[in-house]
């Protein structure tokens, strides 16, 4: 199996196309009707459905596709590190981060690591768990920034654990239950969720008692905490935020915190990495900042 393979396999998948393959790869269609055989007759097994419509991957080659990307992308991560060590060219980094990583840990870590590291392009992507995760081991992120999943992460990947950051029940300034000092006074609220279902943003994880004769009102889903703050005010909604957010956007966005006298949770933001692949040296340099950054917000 050469890398040509990988290549030819990939590009089939992208382009549905042998033909289209082939003007991709600069090589004629037969020349590469006779590469993809090879592998097929390699492999004792059928890569390629040939369509009316144009051409596909079998189950099989779907399975050696997903790996082959893999592998191309570390290749070329490779030749980067390379010319990282040799010339200190330039490199780009993906990053994936959840929303609350988003803004509270990763601009000051950013605003260093471009000072000390200006050659290196920094792609931060929202990324929601367990999406990242799955992001993290294709090899689409160098490293993922966010809340530990509920589920076990498994031995491929790494959690290192950066910050505390607590959480505040939100809703704007002249909501009717903006005074309401217990959960339970909370059962017949409407509630805005702020990321994945059981994840940080979902009133479910406030405990299974409180919604035992019936689940939260959900009326609203977003994605991110900027959204989430440009709808709060409007809506008579409840929303988990964590503390830090809170306290930067609460007054300008006319939100009040329930004075809750019931313990709230508190979510942990980790960086991931995977275990079975070196960071490159751009990566590296990358989690240190970050991993400063959460020393100096726990005044270690």
């Amino acid at each position: 199996m050469r890398l040509q393979h990988l290549h030819l396999l990939l590009s089939i998948a992208q382009t549905g196309s042998l033909r289209a393959s082939a003007e991709a790869m600069h090589v004629t269609q037969p020349a590469l009707t006779k590469a993809l055989k090879q592998l097929e007759e390699e492999l004792g097994t059928t890569l390629v459905l040939r369509t009316p419509k144009g051409a596909r991957l079998a189950p099989a080659g779907e399975a050696l596709a997903a790996r082959a990307a893999i592998i191309v992308r570390e290749l070329d991560r490779a030749r980067e590190d390379v010319n990282w060590h040799v010339h200190h060219a330039e490199a780009t980094l993906n990053v994936g981060v959840s929303p609350a990583a988003a803004m509270i840990l990763a601009p000051p870590a950013v605003a260093r690591y471009q000072t000390r590291w200006p050659k290196v392009r920094v792609r931060l992507l929202d990324a929601l768990y367990p999406v990242a995760l799955t992001q993290l081991r294709s090899g689409e992120l160098d490293l993922a920034l966010g809340p530990l999943p509920a589920a076990a992460l498994g031995r491929d990947l790494q959690a290192r654990t950066l910050i505390d950051s607590p959480q505040v029940l939100a809703a704007r300034a002249g909501h009717p239950l903006a005074r309401t000092r217990r959960l339970a006074d909370l059962r017949q609220a409407q509630w805005i969720i702020t990321g994945p279902q059981h994840g940080p943003g979902d009133p479910a994880t406030l405990g299974g008692e409180l919604w035992q004769d019936a689940p939260a009102r959900i009326g609203l889903e977003c994605s991110s905490f900027s959204t989430l703050l440009a709808l709060l005010p409007e809506v008579d909604a409840v929303a988990l935020l964590p503390k830090r957010i809170f306290d930067a956007h609460a007054a300008n966005a006319g939100l009040v915190a329930l004075p809750i006298d019931e313990a709230l949770p508190v979510t942990q933001i980790h960086a991931f990495v995977r275990t079975d692949v070196p960071l490159s040296v751009p990566a590296q340099r990358f989690l240190d900042a970050v991993e400063a950054q959460a020393q100096r917000m726990r005044g270690v």
